[in-house]
């Protein structure tokens, strides 16, 4: 039998877990892309490559990406504190958001650098089949690259990390389309490689519309999809004790999606059983919605959305000092073993338990429950009085 591990602990592991992902994909990325820079400025220079110096340029400059990443990470990774109750995970949301519009630069920029080179062809040098091989290199790598952080990415489930694999992703193309204007330029063919960069701008420009929508869909506190909040209501309705449930909501964190919702059941359960639904209901959702790491779950003894409101009603103090003046004819009444208020459709239903159950049998118990109800008869904000005591109190109330 396997040892069953907290909720609390889980997210803990998760969030190590998210951590360690982001510093390797970083680091690794980092050291990748040093590399790549010194090789294809240099071997630019050497085999006279216009477009393979900037291609280098480029991998020069995904050195800060990585670095943002690492830091978005490393914030993104602490728990909940004082001033972030919900945790960190905003701040991957944000470095996806910045990792998207980078993107959208680097397909601005290859588009630019396309459309000049199109209308100026004099400008571009004869390269040498060395700048050809450093290209095929770079793709290589770059998509290696892809590789290795897409699978991180969806194994911990990081929109940032995904972002960034489609960083390295657009680098293997942006290299792409250095090998097909090297090569074009080889073959004398030296517009094929200002055609081919247009279209790779607009892939790219794609990439980065889908992420920093989403990115700006969870920083404006946007809902799971309408199949999955259907898996939610589920999950919730298979709970033992829920009857329905009303005001569900939901909105994503970092890669998590955080939940409350008013869950309706018997008005005349226990505290501790209500309890008990709750922790139940945020049990499942943990276990059966993968992304739900938070939950909170309102218990409702009827749906507040269509039954009378009850918060005009007196607090359970006012009402139990109204009910004494009530019954200051009552001797049996003075000191009840329990008195139980049900708030329910706009008034106060009323339940009492006498302690001696030896001194209330047969009419007696009877005439004390009408004697008590007669007295509350008048005031609006009761809607009944139950009298239990003893055996009764298994067998019914009068």
């Amino acid at each position: 039998m396997g040892t069953a591990i907290a909720p609390g602990r889980t997210s803990e592991l998760r969030l190590a877990e998210r951590r360690r992902a982001v510093a390797r994909t970083a680091l690794v990325g980092g050291l990748a892309n040093a590399a790549l820079s010194a090789l294809k400025i240099g071997i630019g220079i050497v085999g006279q490559s216009q477009s393979l110096v900037a291609d280098g340029i480029h991998s020069l400059s995904d050195l800060a990406t990585d670095l943002l990443v690492w830091i978005a990470g490393h914030h993104a990774s602490r728990g909940p504190d004082d001033e972030h109750p919900y945790g960190h995970g905003r701040y991957e949301t944000m470095a996806t958001l910045v990792l998207a519009l980078l993107l959208l630069a680097v397909a601005i920029g290859v588009s630019w650098d396309a459309a000049l080179r199109l209308f100026s062809p004099e400008d571009l040098l004869t390269p040498g089949w060395i700048a050809l091989l450093a290209a095929l290199v770079s793709i290589g790598v770059n998509e290696l690259l892809y590789w290795y952080t897409i699978y991180y990415a969806r194994r911990v489930r990081s929109d940032m990390l995904r972002a960034n694999a489609w960083h390295h992703r657009s680098d293997a193309i942006s290299s792409i389309v250095v090998l097909i204007g090297i090569g074009g330029t080889l073959a004398g063919l030296p517009y094929l490689d200002a055609i081919a960069a247009c279209i790779v701008a607009v892939m790219i420009a794609r990439i980065a519309w889908d992420l920093g929508f989403d990115a700006v869909r969870e920083l404006v506190d946007t809902g799971l999809d309408p199949e999955r909040l259907a898996a939610v209501r589920e999950t919730i309705l298979q709970v033992g004790g829920v009857r329905d449930l009303h005001m569900l909501r939901t909105r994503r964190i970092g890669g998590t999606v955080s939940t409350d919702v008013h869950v309706l059941v018997d008005p005349y359960i226990s505290v501790s059983e209500g309890h008990h639904i709750s922790v139940k209901v945020e049990q499942e959702l943990k276990h059966r919605i993968d992304e739900i790491e938070d939950v909170t779950v309102h218990i409702d003894a009827e749906d507040d959305a269509t039954a009378p409101p009850t918060m005009g009603l007196p607090s359970r103090r006012e009402a139990l000092a109204r009910l004494a003046a009530h019954w200051a004819n009552l001797p049996e009444l003075a000191r009840p073993e329990r008195v139980q208020l049900h708030y329910l459709n706009g008034r106060i239903e009323v339940q009492v338990l006498l302690s001696d159950a030896a001194a209330y049998r047969g009419d007696r118990i009877s005439t004390v429950a009408e004697r008590a109800q007669a007295a509350v008869a008048n005031d609006p904000i009761f809607s009944g009085v139950k009298v239990y005591c003893g055996a009764s109190h298994r067998d019914g109330a009068y």
